[in-house]
């Protein structure tokens, strides 16, 4: 299996243009152009081309990651920079672990205020049928009187 992996890495190309990491990662190239213009990749020129190495695609794919997880861009910068900072990846760890925590609590409160919600919804639907059915019992009832 890692042979597999690193053969792929082998194969895979030394440097790709916005518009082929775009299609490779699943997003837009304006969605990487962005991400260039908050400074979170770094791509080289060829003339007018953006040109991305493997360490653009595996710095924007950490950055997708980070987004899909709920972090906030300075988040994502400051990870990426502990990683550019200090090799040995200590502080990127602490920082990690301790951010995952942190959004961990906060999505655990978040399902806590949307049980809630879903709860109170459904008490107001639930109420709203009960009114409905009401109505249409007693118009029910006035038509066969007449």
């Amino acid at each position: 299996m890692a042979g597999a992996a690193a053969r792929a890495r082998a194969d895979a190309p030394e440097f790709f243009t916005v518009n082929q990491l775009a299609e490779d990662l699943g997003v837009t190239a304006r969605a990487i152009r962005f991400y260039e213009a908050k400074g979170l990749i770094a791509p080289r020129r060829a003339g007018t081309t953006r040109v991305f190495d493997r360490r653009d695609r595996a710095r924007l794919m950490l950055v997708l990651r980070g987004k899909r997880l709920g972090f906030s861009l300075a988040s994502i910068r400051e990870f990426l920079d502990l990683y550019d900072a200090d090799r040995t990846q200590a502080a990127q760890l602490r920082l990690l672990l301790e951010s995952t925590r942190e959004r961990i609590r906060e999505l655990e409160r978040q399902r806590v205020d949307l049980d809630q919600t879903l709860r109170e919804l459904r008490e107001v639907e639930a109420e709203a049928e009960r009114t409905m059915r009401k109505r249409d019992e007693s118009r029910l009832g006035a038509d066969a009187a007449d």
